[in-house]
Order: C-alpha cells, then sequence, then structure tokens
C-alpha cells in the first residue's frame, strides 16, 4: 500500500499518518514536478518519498513545514472513498503519477482507497484524524536519498522525515532527545575516543577494531566466557567458511542466499562464507551418537559471520557486514525445556544488568499459520517462553503468529539512557534444523528421539552491542568497562620515575592505566583525559612524590585529594565486575 498506520487505535500514530499526507500535499504545491511515492508511519515519525531529481535542501524543508503550517490552519477534513482500480489508475494516470500506477497493479482485489483532503487525494488504506486542523505539533528532520522499493536498479528517490505529537511540550522533549542522540552517537565517540573504524579501503559495513576498542570487546568477552562456563556452557570455534553441501541441507541457500555473499570455488568444491553458526555447531552435535543421559549439550561460540546488506541499511557498528555473534545451541529432551529457557532468561538478565541495562521489555512470537513441527511441540515450547518471561516478571506481548516458521520465540528489548529500547537478546526455538539434519539422541527406552534445538544469543553481536553501549553511556563507561582506567599526570619532568613506578604498580594489579608525562601545562593534560573520559586522573607534583602519594581527581567526583597508592588500588578493586 501507499502508507499504513502502526496502530490504527493509537491517535498519536493516526496523526503523524495524517501528517504525512499534509506534507506530501505541501511538497506538491511547492514542487508541483516532484511524485509521490510511499508514506509510512514510522517508530516516532514518519516519511514521504518523493520523485525529485533536483533534491530537497534544509531550506526547502523549512519551505514545506510552513506550507504545512497554512495546510493545517486551513482545517481540511480528510474524506475516505473506495473506487475500482480501473478508475484509480485513471485518476493518476492522468495526474502522471506513475509509481502510483506500479503499486495499484500491485494490490488484489476490484477495490483501493482514497484520503482526501483539499485538493491533495493519495491511495491509501487509512485510518486519519477527522480534518487537518487535528495535527498539532511537527517538526521535519532531515532529507536523504533512498532507492524505490530498496532496490539500488530503481531510480533514487528524495525520503523526507518528520515526526508529529499531540502537545509542543512532547515536539520539544523528543527534539532535546534528538539532540542528546546526536551527541552520542557512537561513529562520532568512536572516532573521538579512537574505538574503532570503517575503512572504505577495507570495505563497507566491515570493522576494524583499534586497540582501545579492542580491548573493550575482550572484557566484554572474558566476562561472558565466564558466566557461560560457570552455566554449563562448553565453548567451541567453527570455520568462516563452509561446503555448498552444508548450507544446501541447512536450507540456507533456498532461503537465505540473497543475503550471503557469492561462492568461492576451491578445488572443484563449492564454498560460501557462513551467514550463520547453527550448521557448525549441530555437526559438533551429531559428531557422535548421544544418549538422554548426555542432555542437555550447551554449545557457545564468538562466531563471526558475513550477511550481504545493502549499503543504504548499513549504519555504524549497529548494522554491518561482518559481526560476531555471541552465539550458543542448546540441545535438550523435552524434559528439559522449561528448565533450560529459565536458565536462559536469568542468564540474559544477570549479563545485561551487570552492563548497566536494567529496563526491559519482551516480545513472544507464537505459531504462524505455516509451520514445521508438531503442535504439542509448538504448545510446550511456547509455554515454556511465556514462563520464563512471567517468572522473571518481566512486562511482555504477545506476537500473534509472528514466530519463524520453524519455531516460537522470545525478543527482549532494552531501554537505554535516552529511553530508546533496542533489540538485543533472542531465545529461538527450531524444529526445522534438528529435522533436516536427522539429529537425535538415544532416550531412556532405547528408542532414538530427537531433541528440542534453542537458538539463544544474549547480547546479539558484538558490535551492535557495543555501538549500544556507546550512546548509553555516552562514551563515559564504568570503570571496568573502561579502556583506560586511570592515567597519571606529572607536572614536571622531575616526577617521570616516580610515575614510571605507580604505572608498573598498577599494571600488575591488572589495571588499565597509561602515563602522560609531556612537558605541557597540568590544566591541558587534565583537559585531554576528560576528553577522553577516563575515569581516574592521578596527579603527580613535587609534593606527592615525596610524600610518596598520588592526587586523585574523579572523572565523577572531581577532586578526591591525595591518597597512598594502596587504598586507590582498593578503590579499583571494589569497582571491578
Amino acid at each position: 500500500m501507499v502508507c499504513r498506520a502502526g496502530h490504527e487505535n493509537d491517535p498519536v500514530e493516526k496523526m503523524r499518518h495524517s501528517c504525512a499526507h499534509v506534507m506530501a500535499d505541501a511538497v506538491q504545491r511547492l514542487y508541483p514536478k516532484a511524485k509521490i511515492t510511499i508514506g509510512p508511519v514510522i517508530e516516532d515519525g514518519f516519511f514521504y518519498d518523493f520523485d525529485y531529481p533536483a533534491g530537497f535542501t534544509p531550506e526547502d524543508l523549512k519551505k514545506i513545514e510552513a506550507e504545512m503550517e497554512k495546510i493545517v490552519k486551513e482545517n481540511l477534513p480528510f474524506e475516505r472513498k473506495e473506487i475500482g482500480k480501473k478508475e484509480a489508475l485513471e485518476f493518476f494516470k492522468k495526474l502522471g503519477e506513475n509509481y502510483k500506477l506500479e503499486i495499484i497493479n500491485g494490490i488484489e482485489g476490484d477495490k483501493v482507497t482514497f484520503y482526501t483532503h483539499g485538493k491533495f487525494t493519495d491511495l491509501c488504506k487509512g485510518p486519519h484524524v477527522a480534518k487537518t486542523g487535528d495535527i498539532k505539533a511537527f517538526k521535519l528532520l532531515k532529507v536523504s536519498g533512498a532507492y524505490w522499493r530498496g532496490d539500488e536498479k530503481n531510480p533514487m528517490l528524495q525520503r523526507i522525515y518528520g515526526t508529529a505529537f499531540a502537545s509542543q511540550t512532547d515536539l520539544d522533549a523528543y527534539l532535546k532527545q534528538l539532540e542528546e542522540a546526536e551527541k552520542r552517537d557512537h561513529r562520532k565517540l568512536g572516532q573521538e575516543l579512537d574505538l574503532f573504524e570503517i575503512n572504505p579501503d577495507i570495505g563497507s559495513g566491515l570493522v576494524l577494531w583499534h586497540p582501545k576498542g579492542a580491548t573493550m570487546r575482550q572484557i566484554i568477552e572474558d566476562f561472558l566466557k565466564r558466566e557461560l562456563t560457570a552455566a554449563g556452557y562448553s565453548w567451541v570455534n567453527t570455520p568462516h567458511v563452509g561446503r555448498a553441501s552444508l548450507w544446501e541441507t541447512s536450507g540456507h541457500l533456498e532461503f537465505f542466499k540473497e543475503n550471503m555473499y557469492a561462492p568461492m570455488e576451491v578445488e572443484g568444491q563449492t564454498y560460501y562464507l557462513k551467514p550463520m553458526n547453527c550448521p557448525f555447531h549441530i555437526e559438533i552435535y551429531r559428531s557422535r551418537r548421544r544418549s538422554y543421559r548426555e542432555l542437555p549439550v550447551r554449545l557457545a561460540e564468538f562466531g563471526t559471520v558475513y550477511r550481504f546488506e545493502r549499503s543504504g541499511v548499513l549504519h555504524g557498528l549497529t548494522r554491518v557486514r561482518g559481526f560476531t555473534q555471541d552465539d550458543a545451541h542448546i540441545f535438550c529432551t523435552p524434559d528439559q525445556v522449561e528448565t533450560e529457557i529459565n536458565n536462559c532468561m536469568e542468564l540474559v538478565l544477570k549479563i545485561l544488568r551487570a552492563f548497566g541495562l536494567t529496563e526491559f521489555k519482551a516480545f513472544v512470537a507464537t505459531k504462524p499459520a505455516k509451520a514445521v513441527g508438531r503442535d504439542a511441540d509448538w504448545e510446550k515450547a511456547t509455554k515454556a517462553l511465556k514462563g520464563a518471561v512471567e517468572l522473571h516478571k518481566i512486562p511482555y506481548e504477545i506476537d500473534e503468529g509472528g514466530g519463524a516458521f520453524y519455531g516460537p520465540k522470545i525478543d527482549l528489548r532494552i531501554k537505554d539512557a535516552l529511553g530508546r529500547f533496542w533489540q538485543l537478546s533472542t531465545i529461538q526455538f527450531d524444529f526445522n534444523l534438528p529435522e533436516r539434519f536427522q539429529i537425535g539422541y538415544q532416550a531412556a527406552t532405547g528408542e532414538f528421539e530427537r531433541p528440542f534445538m534453542v537458538h539463544r544469543a544474549l547480547l546479539g553481536s558484538i558490535e551492535r552491542f557495543f555501538g549500544i553501549l556507546i550512546e548509553h553511556y555516552a562514551g563515559a563507561f564504568p570503570v571496568w568497562l573502561a579502556p583506560t582506567q586511570a592515567i597519571l599526570l606529572t607536572i614536571s619532568d622531575e616526577q617521570s620515575e616516580y610515575a614510571q613506578k605507580v604505572l608498573e604498580s598498577l599494571r600488575r594489579e591488572g589495571f588499565r592505566a597509561s602515563l602522560d608525562d609531556r612537558n605541557e601545562k597540568l590544566g591541558l593534560k587534565i583537559r585531554e583525559a576528560q576528553l577522553k573520559k577516563i575515569p581516574y586522573m592521578l596527579v603527580i607534583g613535587k609534593k606527592e612524590m615525596q610524600e610518596e602519594k598520588i592526587a586523585v581527581r574523579s572523572r565523577q567526583g572531581g577532586d578526591l585529594g591525595a591518597m597512598g597508592l594502596e587504598k586507590f588500588i582498593e578503590r579499583l578493586k571494589g569497582e571491578r565486575q
């Protein structure tokens, strides 16, 4: 359809839907040559795509916004009309709106719906507010390029983003949040803090981890390894490529090929870069005969995968082409399902809370119309998922029929410091791959049984999670995560030798410390350390050297005074994870 409302009964989304129409009307009043395409409601706003080769400038957006104000003041009613497809085609053909003709031809049935306000008519399912005057506070945000139908072979369109709220107060709060989000943008902070880069000479969507970013990644992975090992997971490592026959068995070449990179030929065999780790873990499971006494088998890996994403959707660390999943697969008996899912949920909450993420919302996706697997298994799996979120008192919604064809799942979203929700953890049942690979175990009866298989990712991908962490903390990471926990700042060259000894002592205790003994003013050194968001600055002057102390400045608490090194080390130890 031309446009759609996310929740028909949500008055704000209905208003945003209507605001998109008003924007399209304003554009065509000001730029009659602009052709209209689609204008959906999206999270926190709306957009509309236009075929206008000249492009829109920031000044144009101001003009469009002013014209929208006029249309709102005109208080024009939104009128709904259902007409035949033939009449609809004739209507838009006269207007030269060729994109509308393509859309109408793709709609099933003999009827389509029009919405009109004033002289502007759009192909739309609705619903809308009663009249343009019902649109309250709105703002156009930005313009970007977008291919028609998302296909780079099609024309490049101009996409104008906007938002609307029920009051100016709500809009102002949202714009303030956007301003703060821009300051926290992980792409900007990643460069400023020297954490990572995406270098065009390497390739779009491929991440280079700089030493500081790689240090943080190692901290994250080490923490996860400790927690998962304690929870009974076994660690495995698998190749980056696999033979075509593996991906044929798994079904990826049939259902996922457009997201896989081109094959490579090696000694007459065809290989593909892996888009997922699951087939490798299944092969490890079925490498020998399994007994029910061995189950559950929990296999974990930091597995790097490669998926083709179109350049238009790539976004820093949160949408890349090569990424590492904190991947795990659980193989268990039907009787173990509930316990395993509860344990997964407990583990994911423990780990996310350790990173300072404490607000969650879950979505439980149930059986779709077309699915594989037995009804009894779907029922048991779905019951276990619901039970887990209820046991841990997580607010959740049922996504009725929203599960994959191969099994139900939980998607866990977290709220960051700006109140934005991010999709992170997933617990997904799979009734498809065990059948495809014919895996099983010998039950207590001696019979060959099919195990329940669960895909489980706690962070999703290391890259995306790291990007979210950067924005959540605005780069000011807690001490246990910070790439540099403390920096020593000398006042003059006279203190360099003593500072070096302090540095070595800190490093022997396992702390990440550095030394700035440049012949520069102390104020400059402090400002630079603050810009690097280092948790502690340890100033050493003549007095500190004579008394064998350090003057401690905290990123959060300011001047903490002079103290002995042992006392400071105890403080740091108290902030370890």
